[in-house]
């Protein structure tokens, strides 16, 4: 116990009254869980096991299949959960007739081994076995099945085929925006839009089970049921979780808070990982080896926060919020730093972003004079993720 009560002191340290700061409590188990892990397995064995926790971060693998009937929205669907719009570089090819012959792969812009496949249409004349056949049925770790009204006698035949086989699907129905702008022309309110869509829809996959039906526009991800889907993924598919999280743009608290206890569950490895270069044979080489990981870990969280500058854009796209464009990532860290009061006498060092590693790498300059090193890696993850909430509030997204 004395060992543990060092070690958290240690990598604490302390206030000037010799207390330990509320920054700090979390590095301390993560450098305690670290020691242990050492204690047991040896310095060696625990560097692969941190090293192999980071590698699995870095290289989530994920295959997507997304299909459905011609115009249903699947390319649109497939760019906005990749951070595209339909007339950005690297954007699946949207059209009012089929633009897709043949399964076409299309990447994360910053997981390369994340992949969403547009999937041939599915109307005319359909043989569901043959289908799942042609498209390489075994590449995908689940379907997306998409309609822009209500899900047909292929939609139904490819679920049912689907199911026999034993991987799961996910019934999605879009352009929700469109149905309720027609509808509310009638008298109708969206509240009832919403229902008599739901319900209509429901009764029409009876025949393979009943699954949820997840109701989305793919120009405002943060409205109507995506967030639902997001959940029901991590629910039914833990395997994919980490792949999932980063997948996703930041568009809720919720999804927010998920991603951030993903990255903190494992700041032990980053810390090791980070620290493993003390077994350098060159003294000058430690500090640097420390740093270069540091911020390459700070600078995934801050992609995947959406804290860059292109993000942002989008957001205020999105949302039509222009004043979303003027955020200064510097005036983010200074709000952060004042909530968990913490007093910076000078901000200089800080620069805004001209790439995002010089914005990360002088944080990480700003921090390593105010904590020891395990807590450099923390207290980056906790800044940025007050100033991922920053954002969400004045975006007015709860």
């Amino acid at each position: 116990m004395g060992s543990n009560i060092s070690t958290m002191q240690r990598a604490a340290g302390t206030e000037a009254n010799g207390n330990m700061s509320w920054l700090n409590i979390d590095s301390c188990f993560s450098v305690i869980r670290a020691e242990s892990i050492v204690n047991l397995t040896g310095p060696a064995a625990t560097v692969r096991k941190a090293q192999k926790e980071i590698d699995d971060l870095q290289n989530v693998n994920l295959s997507i299949a997304v299909t459905g009937e011609t115009g249903s929205g699947k390319s649109t669907f497939i760019n906005a959960i990749r951070g595209l719009s339909d007339d950005d570089e690297g954007a699946a090819p949207t059209g009012v007739t089929e633009t897709t012959m043949k399964p076409e792969m299309y990447q994360h812009p910053r997981l390369p081994n994340v992949k969403i496949w547009d999937l041939p249409g599915i109307g005319g004349t359909f043989d569901a076995k043959n289908y799942l056949k042609k498209v390489n049925f075994h590449t995908y770790d689940f379907f997306i099945i998409i309609t822009a009204s209500r899900f047909k006698e292929n939609d139904l035949k490819l679920a049912k085929e689907i199911m026999r086989k034993k991987k799961s699907f996910y019934m999605v129905r879009s352009k929700i925006d469109m149905d309720i702008h027609s509808e509310k022309r009638k008298g109708r309110t969206e509240e009832e839009v919403l229902r008599k869509i739901k319900e209509d829809s429901q009764h029409n996959l009876k025949v393979v089970g009943n699954p949820p039906v997840f109701l989305i526009c793919s120009y405002a991800l943060e409205k109507y049921d995506f967030e639902d889907l997001i959940q029901h993924l991590l629910k039914e598919l833990p395997g994919l979780k980490r792949a999932v999280l980063r997948l996703l743009p930041v568009s809720s608290m919720e999804i927010l808070q998920q991603k951030y206890e993903l990255y903190r569950g494992i700041a032990w490895a980053a810390f090791i990982v980070a620290n493993a270069s003390a077994l350098a044979p060159v003294p000058c080489l430690n500090n640097v080896l420390n740093v270069t990981f540091t911020v390459g870990f700070l600078t995934w969280w801050y992609f995947d926060l959406g804290l860059d500058d292109r993000s942002l854009q989008k957001m205020s796209d999105r949302l039509n919020m222009p004043e979303l464009r003027d955020i200064s990532q510097k005036q983010l860290l200074t709000s952060a730093l004042r909530k968990k009061c913490i007093q910076v006498l000078n901000l200089d060092s800080v620069r805004e972003p001209d790439t995002p590693d010089s914005f990360v790498e002088s944080v990480i300059l700003l921090l390593t004079g105010l904590t020891n090193s395990p807590n450099v890696i923390y207290l980056g993850l906790e800044l940025m993720y007050e100033m991922a909430k920053e954002v969400l509030e004045q975006a007015e997204l709860r």
